[in-house]
């Protein structure tokens, strides 16, 4: 019996990357995982995996920038699974590798669309159902970047230390309605973000990997991990939290 057991998420962004492997983990836990994502055929495989592993999920399509879809993603779990206790607001993209100053209005508005709107919109249909619910956990996906700045990536960065500044103030607002709410901030991950970021560069790939203390990026299984830790009852008293999970990035910081 896993340490989720009985117990419902949720996942945006869950097809690829660090989604698709919170999404694994926690479905090998016991939990019946609502996989949700605007890439179809990926989210489906997805389930498809889980399921011929012996676990239990659904696929549900949906932009995490539009109101009636987040709101349709939680009525599909509730009819399917009759409540969520985990959220994970993960869906994000990173935009355009440019500096301030050449960078486009639309570009800029679809970052902040999905990766803060996005997890606003998450954390706001989580906690109208577990307030009511008896209580749950919210886990927001922010990044090594909503700690510090990264040059020719200010939309992502900014977009990312909102996360930290509204999982903050979630916790406080809801903390004694036995929700819990907290982010990762992870540093460089090998997942397809990265390769685009790079443009699959192996000589840029490997200046990102030197950026953690430690020599290298990280793996979507070790950030499920992390996941895992926080929305399971072994951190039952941390709310508020920013983690950073970032091979020793801002240990020097």
């Amino acid at each position: 019996m896993g340490v989720l057991h009985d117990k419902v998420a949720v996942i945006t962004g869950a097809a690829n990357g660090i989604g698709r492997a919170i999404a694994t983990r926690f479905a090998a836990e016991g939990a019946r995982v609502v996989v949700s994502d605007l890439d179809v055929g990926h989210g489906e495989a997805l389930v498809s995996a889980i399921v011929a592993a012996g676990g239990h999920a659904v696929f549900v399509r949906a932009d995490v920038s539009i109101d009636n879809d987040m709101r349709m993603l939680f009525s599909r779990a509730l009819e399917i699974y009759g409540g969520v206790h985990i959220m994970v607001n993960n869906a994000g993209i990173e935009g355009v590798n440019v500096a301030i100053g050449e960078y486009d209005m639309a570009a800029f508005d679809r970052v902040i669309d999905v990766n803060l709107r996005g997890v606003f919109l998450g954390m706001q249909a989580a906690v109208q159902h577990m307030a009511t619910a008896g209580g749950g956990v919210i886990l927001n996906m922010s990044s090594v970047a909503g700690l510090k700045g990264f040059a020719t990536l200010a939309p992502y960065t900014a977009s990312k230390h909102a996360v930290v500044g509204l999982t903050k103030a979630a916790a406080l607002e809801y903390a004694t309605q036995r929700i819990r709410i907290n982010a990762i901030c992870p540093g460089a991950v090998v997942t397809d973000m990265i390769h685009r970021i790079t443009k699959n560069d192996p000589a840029v790939e490997a200046s990102y990997a030197k950026l953690q203390p430690i020599g290298r990026m990280g793996t979507p299984e070790e950030i499920a991990e992390v996941a895992l830790f926080l929305c399971s009852d072994a951190s039952s008293f941390l709310t508020g939290v920013a983690l950073p999970a970032d091979g020793g990035i801002m240990a020097g910081s």
